[in-house]
C-alpha cells in the first residue's frame, strides 16, 4: 500500500478501459476492465490513497460508467476538446480529435521533450500523429488496425475466410490462409515503415513512439530506433491532469 497521494488514470478505449495508478510521474499499477461500465473501478479506486483523477474516452461514456466515476470519493477531470493540454493543439477540428491520440502526443513529449516526434498507435485502429520540437500538434492519420483488417476481408467478400493473426506469415502465402494473414501483417509493417522513412525526410532526427496492443515484427534497423512504450497514453493523461491543477 503506498502512503503518499496518488493519481487515477482512466484511458477508456474501443475495446477495454485501463485504469493506471500514477505516482507523480511513473505508473505503479494497471488494472484493464470494460470501458462500458467501468466494472473494475471501485475495487481499485480502494487500494491507494488517490487524491485526484482523471478520464479520457474515444467513445463517450455510458450512464453506468458516468455514475461509477461520481461515486469515487475523489474529484475526476473530464478530458474534453475545452481542456487545456500543455501543448499546441493545431489540429483544425478540435471537437473531433480522439482523446487517446492528442492525449500520447503529450505523453511523448514529456518524455522527449524538445523533440521531432512521430506516435504510432496500433491498437483497433493505427493512429499515426505528429508533434514537433516546438511542442506543436499537428495531427496526423488514421488506418484500418489488423483485426479490422482481417474482419473486412472476411466481411465485404463473399468466400474469404475470417483468419487469426496468429500463425505463420510467409513472405508470399502458400495457401488462402497464409495470403491473408501475409497480407495484413506484411502490409502493416510496410505501411509503418513507409510512415517513418517519410517523416525522417522531413524530419531528420525524428524520435519514433509505438504503443498500443498490436505487436509488429520490423526490421532490425527499424527496431533499434522506436520507443515502445504502452504507457504513453495514460503519461499524457497524467500530465494533462497535473497540467489543470497548476
Amino acid at each position: 500500500m503506498y502512503l503518499c497521494a496518488v493519481k487515477l488514470i482512466i484511458d477508456i478505449g474501443n475495446t477495454v478501459a485501463k485504469l493506471v495508478a500514477f505516482e507523480k510521474n511513473e505508473p505503479i499499477e494497471e488494472v484493464r476492465t470494460s470501458g462500458d461500465d467501468l466494472a473494475g473501478l471501485a475495487a481499485f479506486a480502494c487500494k491507494y490513497n488517490f487524491e485526484k483523477g482523471i478520464v479520457g474516452s474515444v467513445k463517450g461514456l455510458s450512464a453506468i460508467a458516468e455514475q461509477a466515476l461520481r461515486n469515487l470519493p475523489f474529484p475526476i477531470l473530464h478530458f474534453s476538446p475545452d481542456t487545456p493540454v500543455p501543448v499546441g493543439n493545431k489540429y483544425r477540428t478540435p471537437e473531433t480529435l480522439g482523446a487517446d491520440r492528442l492525449a500520447a502526443a503529450v505523453g511523448a513529449s514529456v518524455l522527449k521533450p524538445k523533440m521531432d516526434i512521430l506516435i504510432i498507435d496500433a491498437g483497433t485502429c493505427i493512429t499515426y500523429d505528429v508533434i514537433d520540437a516546438r511542442g506543436n500538434y499537428w495531427g496526423g492519420n488514421i488506418a484500418p488496425g489488423m483485426h479490422m483488417r482481417l474482419c473486412a476481408l472476411h466481411e465485404h467478400t463473399a468466400k474469404l475466410p475470417l483468419v487469426a493473426a496468429e500463425g505463420p506469415v510467409p513472405g508470399i502465402g502458400y495457401n488462402t490462409e497464409t495470403a491473408i494473414r501475409a497480407g495484413v501483417l506484411r502490409g502493416m509493417k510496410y505501411e509503418i515503415e513507409g510512415y517513418i522513412r517519410s517523416m525522417r525526410s522531413k524530419y531528420p532526427h525524428l524520435i519514433v513512439f509505438l504503443t498500443g496492443g498490436d505487436k509488429i515484427n520490423f526490421d532490425t534497423a527499424i527496431i533499434s530506433s522506436i520507443i515502445s512504450d504502452k504507457y504513453l497514453v495514460s503519461r499524457g493523461l497524467n500530465r494533462i491532469l497535473d497540467f489543470n491543477y497548476e
